[in-house]
């Protein structure tokens, strides 16, 4: 960690590390001799020059300029200080050779089906994130200074698509500021790869950021004026489906969230179900998950929201998550019906379904703030034996 009053100088050479003053120099365009002095505080660089050498050596410009230690560079060392780091500016030197976008292509995807399907999913991305997003980024800014157009829109693709993975998981774990700036790096990156398939997926991504930022008004807004984009867009008639449903369903949980029910069961009902029964369950498309399944389950989350646990109950009987290509979303509705058995005071059925849950996702049971509620409410109100057990999955959750 750099100090709070450690002059320009000294955080140059502390970012230089172990690598020869000459070659930092030589790949800056300044001469060793300068370099050392600036490095010694003879000297002040100009910020031009201080500008490449932050480049050169993989950190953001205010890095070597604050006056206040970075505020990524905290004493807890986790793996969303690692990513926020590395979408600041902290990668590798701006002269080291770029990942080719169809290496960066495939370690996006790999992260992605891990991110949908690992129960240990959260471990897993924090082991490889961080690595990622910052060849990400390097490879970004040397395809837009490159001449390449072909290698840079696929570079620009890759990079859309890992945003998108960042903003779901910086969401859930509890980042909304940094899932914030992934949506808008998904954004960027989707219209200067001019594809309109990636311009929808980052406007769903948003959307659900606005969702967690409480703004369901505002991103109800921004999903219908997204879905008549996509409406016109230059797409297969499956991918507009899809992702003209996705962006509905983000209306249908802004009007749920304003407690407008019937809005947003009409909705579901017009707009999204016809779109999902072209779509089916399999494809995926964007990583929306988006298909007739979901539609069933957005169907499960009015009703508990609104109170009509029983007809929640009811719906949930009728739904197979089995081939829905994503744990998350399998998740969320044992966990939607884990809630609706708590309204109902039934504590016997919460805690089945909640052990049922720690069995297929540990880590998103431990991370979820309904879950470790529910598990609470049990040890509190169920009776002892019950309780017993609550306690004992609480404790291995790490809640007590």
């Amino acid at each position: 960690m750099v100090a709070t009053d450690l002059p320009i100088g000294d955080r140059i050479r502390h970012y230089r590390g172990g690598r020869r003053q000459d070659a930092v120099a030589g790949l800056v365009g300044i001469s060793p001799d300068y370099l050392s002095q600036i490095e010694r505080g003879l000297k002040i660089p100009s910020l031009p020059i201080l500008y490449l050498l932050a480049q050169e050596l993989g950190v953001p410009a205010a890095a070597l300029l604050s006056e206040q230690a970075p505020a990524d560079e905290s004493a807890d060392d986790t793996a969303e200080t690692s990513v926020g780091r590395a979408l600041l500016g902290y990668g590798p030197a701006r002269s080291a050779a770029p990942v080719a976008a169809a290496e960066l292509r495939e370690h996006v995807e790999a992260a992605w089906h891990s991110w949908q399907t690992a129960a240990d999913r959260f471990t897993q991305a924090a082991s490889t994130l961080p690595s990622l997003v910052a060849d990400v980024e390097h490879a970004v800014r040397a395809a837009r200074a490159g001449t390449d157009a072909d290698e840079r829109r696929a570079v620009l693709r890759a990079a859309a698509d890992l945003y998108c993975l960042l903003r779901s998981y910086l969401r859930r774990t509890g980042r909304v500021d940094l899932a914030t700036l992934a949506a808008d790096r998904a954004m960027r990156a989707a219209e200067d790869a001019d594809d309109p398939l990636r311009i929808a997926a980052a406007q769903w991504n948003l959307g659900h950021v606005l969702l967690a930022a409480g703004q369901p008004g505002e991103a109800e807004e921004l999903a219908l004026r997204a879905a008549e984009q996509v409406a016109t867009a230059r797409l297969p008639e499956v991918q507009k489906a899809a992702m003209g449903g996705a962006l509905q369903l983000v209306a249908v949980v802004g009007a749920a969230r304003r407690r407008q029910w019937w809005e947003a069961r009409e909705r579901l009902t017009e707009k999204a179900a016809p779109a999902a029964r072209r779509v089916g369950d399999a494809s995926n498309i964007g990583w929306t998950v988006f298909g007739p399944t979901n539609i069933a389950l957005h169907a499960l989350s009015i009703d508990m929201e609104a109170g009509e646990t029983g007809e929640a109950l009811h719906t949930a009987d009728a739904i197979d998550t089995s081939g829905v290509p994503s744990l998350e979303r399998a998740f969320t509705f044992g966990l939607e019906v884990a809630a609706c058995h708590s309204q109902r005071r039934d504590d016997a059925s919460v805690l089945l379904t909640l052990l049922g849950l720690e069995a297929v996702a540990p880590e998103d049971l431990a991370r979820t703030p309904l879950a470790r509620h529910l598990v609470l409410t049990v040890i509190r109100r169920a009776r002892a034996m019950q309780a017993r057990q609550a306690e004992a999955l609480a404790k291995r959750i790490g809640l007590v």
